[in-house]
């Protein structure tokens, strides 16, 4: 009996050490939505929903990331969306396989396969270098701390990409610029955010020229090209604020962003946001977004968005 015991224990360890170094992450939103269209009656409603799923399988300084996405409704099985390996060499860190690049507030973001990226340090500055398969794609990127100033520069076979980010008084700065070799295709960004008095204030000027539109999805809004909740035309500039703060076990946000530089074709989105952690360990968000637009082939709209999201 004790030997049986023994076994079973041991067996136990085993199933424990094995597992060890797989985690599960994931994250969950469903969204009601009630449309009002000026110039129609009655409202459109949706209910829309974003499943992910991440598997993080872990061997020293190597790990394998799966990450998966159901968000049609209807749709029963799970999507591979990024699936890729990070390991080291010396002081090289290697990542290679297929993953979304991220958002900001000027493009969209974009999925890439075949992808390999290697960077290290030397010195205290940062050398990354990203490639997919194709020199014509291969990128180069240096960042460092310049006297508390976060700088990089992004060598692309089309232009560059800028980034300076520092605080001062407490207040957060940050510039982002997307040149172009293209005439008429540059883009950036201003992002200032601090707190004063127990109010959260941000604000922002992203500028495009007369060649580009802005792309991003962040908050300032949802520009993201064709799937973005609004569509910019190219040489449109955004001018974003919003103002937060704690309130009754809420967060209450005030944000604007007005859109401009095209004759007769000025934009202003509001929108009044409350968030509220809920005992159930779910979070809960109520969005009304304001739309006017002085195209009069752009109707106004007024929307209610309903959110439950959680994280695990």
């Amino acid at each position: 009996m004790k030997k049986q015991l023994l076994a079973a224990a041991v067996a136990a360890t085993m199933t424990s050490v094995a597992m060890a170094d797989i985690s599960i992450t994931g994250a969950a939103k469903v969204n009601f939505k009630s449309v009002d269209t000026a110039g129609t009656e009655g409202s459109a409603e949706t209910i829309t929903k974003e499943m992910d799923l991440a598997v993080v399988g872990k061997s020293g300084d190597t790990s394998v990331v799966m990450k998966f996405g159901n968000d049609v409704i209807g749709n029963t099985g799970l999507n591979t969306e990024d699936s890729y390996l990070t390991t080291k060499i010396g002081d090289m860190n290697i990542k290679a396989g297929a993953w979304d690049n991220g958002n900001n507030a000027l493009r969209e973001s974009g999925r890439t396969d075949g992808h390999l990226a290697v960077s290290t340090s030397m010195g205290g500055i940062g050398i990354a270098y990203d490639t997919y398969g194709d020199a014509s794609d291969d990128t180069v990127k240096v960042s460092a701390d310049l006297s508390g100033v976060a700088v990089s520069f992004k060598q692309l076979p089309t232009g560059e990409d800028i980034t300076l980010a520092t605080e001062v008084g407490g207040v957060k700065v940050s510039y982002l610029a997307i040149n172009r070799d293209v005439a008429n295709t540059d883009r950036s960004v201003v992002e200032a955010s601090g707190s004063f008095g127990g109010m959260n204030v941000k604000v922002a000027q992203a500028n495009a020229d007369s060649g580009v539109s802005i792309e991003g999805d962040t908050w300032m809004g949802d520009f993201e090209d064709a799937s973005g909740s609004y569509n910019l035309e190219d040489g449109q500039d955004v001018t974003s604020i919003e103002v937060s703060t704690a309130m009754a076990g809420n967060t209450v946000a005030v944000r604007n962003s007005k859109v401009d530089d095209k004759a007769g074709k000025d934009t202003s989105i509001t929108k009044f946001i409350v968030t509220r952690a809920l005992t159930s360990g779910a979070t809960f968000e109520m969005t009304y977004a304001s739309i006017s637009d002085d195209d009069t082939s752009q109707a106004d709209t007024d929307t209610l968005d309903l959110e439950l999201a959680v994280k695990f």
